[in-house]
Formats: structure tokens, C-alpha cells, sequence
């Protein structure tokens, strides 16, 4: 199901990349920008549960730089059991080399209560191209290396799927390669599809995030987004599965 979905990605990019050399480019808005995001649900009755999820996404350019910063929050709960919760964040910094080329370096911390990682932290460093950067397509790439150190844990559940107990296992820190590749599309005026893979692998464990959203503008700073996560952490303590995916439809305000 993994090599499924990355070779979705893969096929979704192959062509935009044999466009590049012909694509105009266009110069990146100064100052800052970003977008918020929220979304809940709750079902009553037979099966009873809630989940809301969250996320602010921040970008400054100034000149040659750009710095950009993601935070997402995940909860989940049903019949009474909270069964998600999960808090990240990412920072990376872009320094602007040639017109399609940067550097960069990025920060990143996830806790998350159910995927058998107490946490996983980052920093990794590397170089980037725009492969497609004008008015409907934009498409990047970035390759480097870095440093990873996680804290793994075992879960102990009752009959009723709820946590009963954690057992924290030794840290592991280890180096990684790191790959990201971040697509954006305008469909219409009012629609548009972004695409955001990134994966750190390494000895101990290689995790693989994909973000794949749908968003319609219902005005000039509102919009609907239809959101599918996928979440891979290939080497997790026994008993946990490696991969989690999460559906969301929220509600976005851009400034």
C-alpha cells in the first residue's frame, strides 16, 4: 500500500518535471503570509466519538530568504476512548542561490501519543530546485541529510482498545537522508490541488508523511479544504502498525 501511494506521487510529478525547462517563472510575494485551518466532527447515537484537527501555516520572505513555519494538531476520541493525538511542528529556513536553486535548513518535532514514538525530532540540512514555478503550477524538490533522535515506546491496551500503559524504550539518534517534494495546482479560479511528501530515512526507522488536499475558495480569504494524510514509520516497537492515514475537511482562512 506504500509503494502504491508514492508511486501515485511519482506519476503526478513525472510530468510536470519534463515541462520545467519551458515553465516561466514568476517572483515570489515579500513580507508575510499564511493560512489557518480547523476542522470537527461528532457522531451520536450508535456510535458515539469527536475529532477536530487544526493547523497554522506561516511564511516570511524577505529578499533572498524565506522562512516558513507549520504547526498541526490531531484529536480523536471515540466512545469515550481517545484513540488521536498527535502535535507537530516544522520550521525551514530557504536561502535563494540561483532562480530555481536554494538551500536549506528545517527543524522538525512530532509527538504523537498512538504511533509507538513518545517523539521524533529532526534538523537536516541540503539543497533544493523549482522545477515549475509560475501562475498555476508550482513544483519543488529538495534533497539533504541530517540527524534524527526519537524516543520509542510500547502501549499496553485494556479490552476496549483504551492505553493502560506506556513503557518508554531507549532513545535512538541516528543519521538520515531526507527528501521532499512540495506541488501545487491551480484547477480553476476558485480550486486548486497541493501535493507535500517528505521523507527522513535511516537505520533505525524511515518515516514518510504525505499530505495530498483539495481546497475551494468560497471567498477571497475563505475556503473549504478536503485533506488525506498518510503517515508511514517503517520500524515501530512490536504491536504498533506502521502506517496511520486521516481524512479531514476544514475550514481555511488565508491572510
Amino acid at each position: 500500500m506504500k509503494s502504491t501511494r508514492i508511486a501515485l506521487v511519482v506519476l503526478v510529478a513525472a510530468p510536470l518535471v519534463a515541462n520545467a525547462a519551458s515553465a516561466a517563472g514568476t517572483k515570489t510575494p515579500q513580507g508575510i503570509s499564511g493560512k489557518g485551518q480547523i476542522g470537527f466532527v461528532a457522531s451520536q447515537g450508535n456510535a458515539q466519538g469527536k475529532s477536530a484537527n487544526a493547523a497554522l501555516d506561516l511564511t516570511y520572505v524577505d529578499g533572498p530568504w524565506k522562512h516558513a513555519l507549520s504547526l498541526a494538531a490531531l484529536y480523536g476520541q471515540s466512545a469515550g476512548i481517545v484513540s488521536a493525538e498527535r502535535w507537530s511542528a516544522l520550521w525551514q529556513s530557504d536561502r535563494k542561490i540561483s532562480s530555481g536553486a536554494f538551500a536549506f535548513g528545517s527543524l522538525r518535532y512530532e509527538h504523537d501519543m498512538f504511533d509507538g514514538f513518545q517523539y521524533q525530532a529532526t534538523a537536516a540540512t541540503g539543497l533544493g530546485y523549482k522545477l515549475i514555478q509560475n501562475k498555476s503550477t508550482t513544483l519543488s524538490a529538495q534533497l539533504g541529510a541530517g540527524y534524527t533522535v526519537s524516543r520509542p515506546e510500547t502501549l499496553t491496551r485494556n479490552a476496549l482498545g483504551a492505553v493502560t500503559a506506556r513503557t518508554v524504550l531507549p532513545s535512538q539518534d541516528y543519521a538520515i537522508g531526507t527528501l521532499g517534494i512540495n506541488y501545487q495546482q491551480t484547477l480553476t479560479s476558485t480550486t486548486a490541488l497541493s501535493d507535500n511528501l517528505l521523507a527522513n530515512a535511516g537505520s533505525a526507522n524511515t518515516l514518510v508523511t504525505n499530505n495530498l488536499a483539495l481546497t475551494v475558495k468560497v471567498s477571497t480569504r475563505l475556503a473549504m479544504s478536503i485533506g488525506y494524510q498518510i503517515q508511514d514509520n517503517t520500524h515501530p516497537p512490536a504491536g504498533i502498525r506502521h502506517l496511520d492515514s486521516t481524512e479531514t475537511v476544514n475550514l481555511v482562512y488565508a491572510f
